[in-house]
């Protein structure tokens, strides 16, 4: 295991992958030799000590790692582009973010192609949060290559799932779709693809096949860190398009009830309200959710 990979799992939760579950990142750990170790802790302190930062003052982390990496290179340099990165995600420098995984993939041995790849997902997402939608797709379609060549299906689901986020942004729904038949073959029991494939479906006005993928997505989601709301959001939405009011209102109605708080919820007492009682046109909350 090299020493970046190493660092990261040792100090928590793995930052570039946020903990995928299943991810055999996180699993049999090699025993390292004495002169590791000590490298290791010394370069795992400090990137503890950074992220530490970025939780309580980004600005002071984004700061803290600009001064680590011009002083040095190898592991260190990249993990110190590595927090910086995060440090400038958190400050909406989506620019500086971008080119600091840039820089942290680029410095990563070409062997470590799980690491890169991770490195070249966050680069994307960056990029896209820049707003740069064509440079997103350029990096997460490497991402999601270099996670295929290293057998990491849960990476290559994530970058192909955001690729599909550029594509859609690019005007390009096919090629979106594709992306994300890619995803929910490499994790087939992540929610997020097949929500996402389920909205995606209804603006190409597939309902039948919107359907079964909404319908996949809710098997899931009770073990899918919180999409149920708009899981139920979206069943809603694509019921009223294909003409089942009734099913539309339970929908939305068990959005409220379980996660009254939650954002959809909102949005679900607005279409409720919009398609009025029972045998009352569906008009308007269709077309309202035409322009999501």
């Amino acid at each position: 295991m090299s020493l970046i990979l190493a660092v990261l799992l040792q100090v928590g939760p793995n930052p570039l992958g946020g903990g995928m579950q299943g991810d055999d990142l996180v699993r049999d750990r090699p025993a390292r030799a004495e002169a590791a170790k000590t490298e290791l802790n010394a370069t795992s302190a400090w990137l503890e000590t950074c992220l530490d930062q970025l939780a309580e003052d980004p600005a002071r982390a984004h700061a803290t790692a600009q001064i680590r990496r011009s002083e040095t290179q190898g592991a260190d340099r990249v993990l110190a582009n590595h927090c910086l990165g995060l440090a400038a995600s958190e400050l909406g420098l989506w620019d500086d973010a971008r080119a600091a995984f840039a820089a942290a993939r680029a410095e990563t041995p070409e062997d470590e192609t799980r690491t890169r790849a991770r490195y070249a997902a966050l680069a994307g997402n960056a990029a896209l949060g820049g707003g740069d939608a064509a440079g997103a797709e350029g990096l997460l379609a490497l991402a999601e290559g270099e996670a295929r060549a290293a057998g990491s299906a849960p990476l290559e689901a994530i970058a192909a799932t955001d690729r599909a986020r550029a594509l859609v942004t690019l005007g390009r729904g096919e090629e979106a779709l594709a992306a994300l038949d890619i995803a929910t073959t490499a994790a087939p029991d992540r929610a997020e693809g097949w929500l996402l494939k389920a909205t995606l479906l209804r603006r190409l006005d597939r309902l039948g096949e919107a359907q079964a993928a909404i319908e996949r997505a809710s098997a899931i989601a009770p073990g899918s860190a919180g999409l149920g709301p708009e899981i139920g959001l979206e069943a809603g939405v694509i019921a009223v398009l294909a003409g089942r009011d009734e099913a539309a209102r339970a929908s939305w109605q068990s959005v409220i009830s379980l996660a009254p708080e939650h954002p959809a919820a909102a949005t679900a007492k607005g279409y409720l309200a919009q398609l009025g009682g029972a045998g009352e046109t569906a008009a308007a909350p269709a077309q309202e959710a035409l322009q999501q």
